[in-house]
């Protein structure tokens, strides 16, 4: 990697040929960002707050945290997004800083900021000793009391979304989940250039152990889609809002079920310092 470059060669190919500016706009994606805004919200302390979005991708969340009036830098390693994410926060009535930078190294003084998000950083780091350095660097710039939201893939996610789809009969695909559920590694087969690249997916008492080890307290530990994203009809459920009432209500009673946790492909963490 160059000085300039950031992250690996696969990664920021896997970027550059991927739409993270239009995923959230359509299906999985629509529903993720309005979860996850709702997970965000909750855990913002006060208004005007200090917030540090790490691994910000295009700005959407630093835009919309912006706009409810915080004090928000984003800091995004993909070139293409900190572009896209540099005409947003020019365009918007509140401004959010953006920075070129990754998530080991943060150029951020000490104890400044009350919530720092770790959106994308712990997806792709395969190496231990990066996420602790990760999340060792989140704790440093953030303030005593203030909290970190760690944003996790769950190690079963590619094996539950392949038993629904078949996809675990392709061999390429049965190895790739079996590395995944035994290390957590993820690099995608040849055979399917469209999956993630280079990911490290959890198990939710490795996240932890991670988060402790660098004596952080867990708050919580929340299923992001949860299971209702099973349902057969998901999509058009989601769409009806009596149905839509219907599956919130589940996802409320189980999002802090760690019995069910694997069914949600993402999960995240609050620690606090």
């Amino acid at each position: 990697m160059s000085k300039k470059q950031l992250i690996t060669n696969e990664l920021e190919d896997f970027y550059n040929k991927a739409s993270e500016e239009t995923r959230l706009d359509s299906g999985m994606g629509f529903f993720e960002f309005e979860r996850i805004k709702s997970l965000i919200e909750r855990h913002i302390s006060k208004p005007k707050a200090t917030i540090i979005d790490v691994g910000g991708g295009t700005g959407k969340y630093s835009e919309w945290l912006a706009e409810k009036g915080h004090n928000v830098h984003l800091i995004e390693p993909v070139e293409k997004h900190i572009k896209l994410a540099q005409k947003r926060a020019n365009k918007s009535k509140n401004k959010f800083s953006v920075t070129l930078g990754e998530s080991r190294n943060l150029d951020v003084k000490n104890e400044v900021a009350d919530l720092v998000i770790l959106h994308g950083p712990l997806y792709h780091l395969q190496q231990k000793e990066d996420r602790l350095q990760t999340i060792n660097e989140a704790k440093r710039v953030l303030k005593k009391g203030g909290h970190i939201l760690g944003f996790a893939i769950n190690s079963s996610a590619s094996t539950v979304a392949g038993l629904m789809q078949g996809l675990v009969h392709k061999k390429p695909f049965l190895e790739m989940c079996k590395t995944e559920l035994t290390s957590g590694i993820h690099n995608p087969p040849k055979e399917f250039p469209w999956l993630l690249a280079d990911g490290f997916y959890h198990k939710p008492k490795q996240l932890k152990k991670e988060f402790t080890s660098q004596n952080l307290e867990i708050i919580n530990l929340f299923a992001v889609e949860g299971m209702i994203w099973l349902d057969n009809e998901y999509f058009a459920n989601m769409l009806n809002p009596k149905k839509k009432e219907t599956l919130l209500e589940l996802l409320k009673t189980t999002e802090l079920d760690e019995s069910v946790l694997a069914f949600s492909p993402h999960m995240m963490l609050v620690a606090r310092k």
